[in-house]
């Protein structure tokens, strides 16, 4: 997941270098894409998946308004191989895909829209490695609004000024051109910057499904707040509220969709609570006040941070508590426990967002293992915990950027019968200091 941003000029030398996970160049570590070769994140429709609420009349970019507008997404399953060597073996993992419209006319891309990251990154034509080809490519002699930019936003004013950006992954690298076009979501469009590459590695990066990846971090994250979407969709007055929210469904019988502009209620089987984003880099990060099994606090959590990822297809953690959790969960590797294990749960804003053994455990056939990813992000970004697409199929979620705050509520799904959010809260002695927790359901 470590990466570095450099920005380079048109011929190639380097100019300005970022230690890892800093903001200089500030594309994020797309940590279950890159560390585990599947990225399940969110978002993007086809047109027809597009649907306004009524009332919309606000402009964007000359185009309809957009007050609030709901994107389905499309659901599919990614194989890809865990481990190394004999002991490597084929797994899958769920992805949310969709597409986007760049240049005028739009050129179609399928992206994952990554709560993650904060730019937006497609392949360019001038881009020749196995990774780009075997995916659509950007081409700006078909756009009649496409127009090279600095990696800052500012205009440049030919060909051989302005700079370029070499991003290194922990798998892998991608370096291109700095671009402003014209970005469509369905029919709702404004012109922005983006980064089109001109090289990819092909580890990973060719083993993607997708064309590329639409960064929904907040504005710390992005190059600039003209790369940013949301930062382009407020200063156009363009949505009823300043937030989207993400439903991810693992059924056929719903769909999965993002909401941009308001929260839907009824995708919502509790009470929908908030909590301030803590990090100053731009993730949707909240703090964890502990981790609880079957509702227990276990006081090995006092201090942790959580990033919610719509750009990472699992679950990931720090080392040294994950290597905790894997003690105290004690999962059989044969399965012969599975129907035992407890809940996992993290008490964030003083409820308790549990998880059932079937989302923090991969099992497959007679074979299980916890499914929480060692990842050490060093500080000031880290220690970090990910929530990924198992997370998000539990919990409903909200991304409100004027108040930098993410809003939590259980997931309704058809045909399930929602669990009570619980609250936790402290038991006092007679002396008035903590002497024990209690929970309490809210709905």
């Amino acid at each position: 997941p470590m990466r570095s941003i450099r920005q380079c000029s048109a011929s190639g030398s380097r100019t300005r270098a970022s230690a890892p996970l800093k903001r200089s160049g500030n594309e994020p570590p797309l940590v279950g894409m890159l560390s585990s070769s599947v990225v399940a994140a969110a978002l993007l429709p086809l047109v027809a998946g597009l649907t306004l609420d009524s009332g919309s009349s606000l402009g964007l970019g000359g185009t309809a308004g957009i007050a609030a507008m709901s994107l389905v997404l499309e659901r599919r399953a990614v194989r890809t191989r865990e481990g190394a060597g004999s002991r490597s073996r084929s797994i899958h993992k769920l992805a949310y895909f969709g597409k986007i419209g760049v240049g005028t006319p739009p050129q179609e891309f399928t992206v994952v829209f990554d709560t993650g990251s904060g730019n937006l990154i497609v392949p360019g034509s001038d881009c020749g490695s196995k990774a780009c080809t075997w995916h659509k490519r950007y081409n700006p002699e078909k756009s009649s609004t496409s127009k090279l930019v600095g990696c800052d936003g500012s205009e440049r004013r030919d060909a051989d000024s302005g700079d370029g950006i070499v991003i290194t992954f922990g798998t892998g690298r991608i370096s291109g051109n700095c671009v402003r076009d014209s970005i469509c979501l369905g029919e709702a469009c404004s012109e922005g910057a983006f980064i089109s590459s001109s090289d990819e590695t092909e580890e990973p990066f060719a083993s993607f499904t997708f064309d590329g990846v639409l960064g929904l971090a907040l504005p710390k994250m992005a190059q600039s707040e003209d790369f940013s979407l949301m930062s382009r969709l407020l200063d156009a007055s363009a949505l009823r509220s300043p937030l989207f929210s993400v439903f991810l469904s693992n059924s056929d019988t719903e769909k999965s969709e993002i909401t941009f502009g308001s929260v839907k209620k009824e995708h919502m089987a509790s009470e929908l609570f908030w909590v301030p984003v803590t990090g100053q880099i731009g993730y949707w990060e909240v703090k964890i006040d502990d981790i609880a099994i079957d509702g227990k606090p276990q006081n090995i959590c006092s201090d942790c941070r959580v990033a919610v990822d719509t750009g990472t297809s699992q679950l990931a953690g720090p080392s040294e508590v994950v290597k905790q959790l894997r003690q105290t969960l004690n999962v059989a590797p044969d399965c012969s426990n599975f129907h035992e294990l407890p809940k996992l749960g993290f008490v964030i804003g003083g409820r308790v967002l549990t998880l059932p053994p079937q989302d923090y455990t991969d099992k497959y056939a007679s074979s299980c293992g916890l499914a929480l990813m060692e990842l050490d992000i060093p500080p000031p970004s880290g220690p970090l915990f990910i929530f990924g697409i198992p997370f998000l199929q539990r919990y409903y979620t909200v991304y409100d950027h004027a108040n930098s705050r993410v809003g939590f509520a259980v997931a309704r799904h058809a045909g399930d019968e929602p669990e009570a959010l619980m609250t936790i809260r402290a038991i006092r002695d007679s002396a008035g200091d903590e002497s024990g927790y209690f929970l309490a359901a809210r709905h």
